[in-house]
């Protein structure tokens, strides 16, 4: 894949002391493992507050590994836009057609090395009832597992839940997944609605 803040020498090294001073004096703490797979998709759950970005970022050189993240093509607009490149982000057009499941799992498909995309399923920080799919879709589309990522504001705690092995049938899976992230708080926790 490309070069990001994550691969690139010296940068890394810096910005891993600077995520684990941040992380340090936030009072926050890691738990669990990634993935061992090297492709994965990392959903990223609850999704309530701006502040999960630079948390999560933080995590990810703790666990040292290159997250690609998906953002709306405005945040990739003017200077921003190389900016946000080179920290993992991909433009997504919400209200173009082209098929973002399929351009995803395409990139999974073409890629050797180590892909891990983050999705959070709610799709936006606003207070939702039911997960988006399309995080499940590219799973199964790319034949990858789903690394069960989240944030827990109320423990002060964040990482990896079990690594989860898409079985194709969604109305089955979906609860699953979802009984893991029942005890978790977001920052806003009446955004959170886990059933």
């Amino acid at each position: 894949m490309r070069r990001t803040i994550y691969n690139t020498p010296v940068v890394r090294q810096i910005f891993w002391l600077i995520a684990w001073l941040l992380l340090k004096c936030l009072g926050w703490k890691l738990e669990g493992k990634p993935p061992t797979e090297k492709k994965y998709v990392l959903i990223a759950v609850p999704h309530t507050t701006n502040w999960d970005f630079p948390i999560t970022l933080a995590m990810a050189f703790i666990f040292k590994f290159d997250i690609f993240w998906m953002g709306k093509d405005s945040l990739f607009k003017g200077v921003l836009g190389p900016i946000m490149r080179w920290m993992g982000g991909i433009p997504i057009n919400r209200k173009s057609s082209n098929n973002v499941v399929q351009q995803t799992i395409e990139a999974f498909n073409r890629t050797d090395g180590r892909l891990v995309i983050t999705i959070p399923p709610e799709g936006t920080r606003s207070k939702v009832n039911k997960w988006k799919t399309g995080f499940y879709y590219i799973a199964v589309g790319a034949k990858v597992p789903i690394g069960m990522g989240f944030l827990d504001y109320k423990r002060k705690v964040g990482g990896f839940g079990p690594t989860f092995y898409p079985t194709g049938d969604i109305e089955k899976d979906i609860p699953e997944m979802r009984k893991f992230y029942a005890n978790i708080s977001g920052k806003y926790a009446e955004q959170c609605h886990i059933d």
